[in-house]
């Protein structure tokens, strides 16, 4: 199908370099936003970690803090 859109100019420079940024063209670009707001742009519902995320046989034994993570853990 074939249609005509009015695209402030603004707003089509901007659509015209994000297309070139991401080395697509502008109808694929125009096409995926498009396709997104049909969709409803609902985010994928995540899914919830279980805690204890690491097993442990003394859950809630452990007393950490700042300073002994820098000591195990190796930082930049």
């Amino acid at each position: 199908m074939r249609t005509t859109v009015d695209i402030p100019d603004p707003l089509y420079r901007q659509l015209k370099a994000r297309a070139a940024t991401e080395r697509r063209s502008v109808k694929e670009l125009i096409l995926k936003g498009v396709q997104v707001e049909l969709r409803g742009a609902q985010p994928k519902p995540r899914r919830r970690a279980k805690l204890p995320i690491v097993p442990s046989k003394k859950p809630g034994t452990l007393h950490i803090n700042n300073a002994h993570i820098y000591e195990v853990v190796p930082f930049p």
